[in-house]
């Protein structure tokens, strides 16, 4: 390892010592799982205001979070550091055999969905290999956010062909979905025609939970087919939600008033105004 690097190693070592820091002292596996989210999203967040100077103090804390978690394991004996980038090291090898396999496999001409089919082919091995169940789901881990687990658990299962063409005519059928699902929750919700809904009872709610999910699940799918990841567009559109309100509530401020005291149409006024001079930039 590079000296910069020991000398992290040495400095979480130090931390967690008998005469350390007392919060990282009482820090496990479990409690530090809040950080090692919020820690990625950070970094989410630096990229996507394209702010590399800050990208790297972001990836330094997360790199932390990765360091913390081999300390807690080095101490129990379970595994060091060097573990981790050894065992990283080999898997990199093993599934890029168009790279570092043979003199007939490098070199050979793949694009990136080949590549990605391949790594996905000798994953399957390895979980055979250790006895782990077969299924082309394996790997999407539960704790992943909906929209980002649901658009992967639909990308594996098209691998194998459980999906519509990848046609102009497949992104029509996922748009008939979609409107499918709408009907079925416009149904779940005993929608009438001049669009009032009436209050549902809690067997109803669980029904128009069911069928909201479907369509979530469907817009998700049409996000895949036209490549647009729907995490990252959902948060996207959260921050653009939050740049304009904010907008409001300084306008607001300026002018003396609270936005309880403003109409919905002066709040809509600031708002098309917050979106105009987002465009002019």
């Amino acid at each position: 390892m590079s000296e910069r690097f020991d000398q992290l190693v040495n400095l979480m070592a130090r931390l967690r010592a008998p005469d350390g820091c007392p919060w990282d002292r009482k820090q496990t596996h479990e409690s530090l799982k809040p950080y090692l989210v919020e820690e990625a999203y950070e970094v989410l967040e630096t990229i996507d205001h394209g702010r590399t100077d800050k990208l790297r103090e972001e990836l330094g804390d997360l790199l932390l979070q990765v360091l913390f978690h081999a300390q807690l394991a080095s101490e129990t004996g379970t595994f060091t550091i060097e573990d981790v980038m050894g065992l990283l090291a080999d898997k990199l090898v093993r599934r890029h055999p168009h790279v570092f396999g043979d003199t007939q496999a490098i070199g050979e001409k793949l694009d990136a969905d080949e590549v990605l089919t391949r790594w996905e082919d000798i994953k399957r091995r390895e979980r055979k290999d250790t006895g782990q169940p077969e299924s082309v789901l394996n790997g999407v881990p539960k704790t992943l956010p909906a929209l980002l687990r649901a658009y992967q658990v639909q990308a594996r299962a098209s691998r194998v062909g459980f999906d519509w063409p990848h046609t102009s005519r497949g992104i029509r059928q996922v748009m008939d979905k979609i409107e499918e699902e709408v009907g079925e929750l416009r149904e779940a919700l005993g929608q009438t025609a001049d669009g009032d809904a009436r209050t549902p009872s809690d067997l109803e709610h669980h029904q128009i939970e069911a069928e909201f999910g479907d369509l979530l699940f469907a817009l998700v799918n049409l996000g895949r087919f036209i490549t647009v990841n729907p995490e990252e567009a959902l948060r996207k559109a959260t921050n653009r939600f939050t740049e304009r309100f904010r907008h409001i509530e300084e306008q607001a401020s300026r002018a003396g008033r609270r936005l309880e005291d403003m109409t919905l149409a002066e709040m809509d006024t600031l708002w098309e105004e917050a979106k105009r001079a987002k465009r002019e930039l």
